[in-house]
């Protein structure tokens, strides 16, 4: 719930710089700035691993508005959820500090598309996160890519996916939901 107002207003500043300056190209990277706040505080005094999570969720939010494949999923009855996501850390986040998450769509495959989170402070990365998400129906199933750039009226010219990426995929991937997936501990 402490999120929520930063929430709120990256999405009415991610609707302001879409009507002011019109939708951005899926490609762009979207920034917003950010400051450590004391919820966002572990033990330790430096950002809690669990918050990065929420707040790239933040640059999510504004990347999809400003792009304006938001308006699209809410216009067709479509969702993004996300299937995995792999954060590594490289320097702590301290109380107050400033810092910029950027987001940027990466690319996709047959289901999914791959996005990529970072914690920036002065051009340098302070944490990465990398997200595979799904557009999904209200009534049920995928979306396929094709549809949603139809939809968004704009070619795909998202790049090839990465190979790191595919292995990355393959390898954090649970059963489909319609296969068992007992919890067993080898």
């Amino acid at each position: 719930m402490n999120v929520i107002w930063r929430t709120l207003l990256t999405i009415w500043h991610a609707k302001a710089m879409l009507r002011r300056r019109g939708p951005a190209d899926p490609t762009s990277v979207g920034r917003i700035r950010l400051r450590t706040l004391p919820t966002d505080i572990d033990l330790l005094g430096h950002m809690n691993n669990g918050r990065y999570a929420s707040l790239f969720d933040l640059g999510r939010f504004d990347l999809l508005i400003r792009t304006g494949v938001w308006d699209v999923l809410r216009a067709q009855g479509w969702y993004a959820v996300v299937a995995s996501e792999s954060v590594t850390f490289r320097k702590s986040l301290q109380l107050w500090q400033r810092f910029t998450v950027e987001s940027r769509l990466m690319s996709h495959d047959d289901k999914s598309v791959y996005l990529m989170h970072r914690a920036v402070v002065k051009g340098e990365v302070y944490a990465e996160m990398v997200v595979r998400a799904r557009f999904l129906r209200t009534s049920g199933g995928i979306v396929p890519h094709e549809e949603l750039f139809e939809a968004l009226h704009r070619p795909d010219t998202l790049p090839p996916l990465a190979p790191w990426v595919t292995a990355w995929a393959a390898g954090s991937a649970l059963p489909s939901t319609r296969s068992a997936a007992p919890s067993t501990w080898e």
